[in-house]
């Protein structure tokens, strides 16, 4: 199993949950059965998924960050020159760095 998504090599959330929930499963089946093997095995893959999901949720949180504080950058500049069109974006850009990084913050 690997550590992150296979196909981007990005952490992913998804298949974060994914192998922590498989975890669990593999691990209950080896409590269940008695079979060690199964009880580490469950055990690694869940402990992996966790560290997936939780690098996926710091580099969400982080990117939002980026966005939010250009956004902000831009919506200043945009309001000082008086270009509205660089205002606007730049607080799109904000709004959705915000969202971001509410969607990723640790709960």
């Amino acid at each position: 199993m690997s550590s992150n998504n296979t196909t981007t090599g990005e952490p992913n959330k998804t298949t974060g949950q994914y192998h922590s929930i498989k975890g669990n499963v593999v691990e209950a089946v080896g409590n269940l059965t008695g079979a060690e093997s199964w009880q580490q095995s469950g055990k690694q893959e869940h402990a992996q998924g966790e560290t997936e999901y939780q690098a996926a949720q710091a580099k969400g949180y982080a990117e939002g960050t980026i966005d939010r504080l250009g956004g902000k950058k831009d919506a200043v500049v945009g309001a000082v020159t008086g270009d509205r069109q660089q205002e606007a974006s730049g607080n799109v850009r904000h709004d959705k760095g915000q969202a971001q990084q509410e969607w990723n913050k640790n709960t």
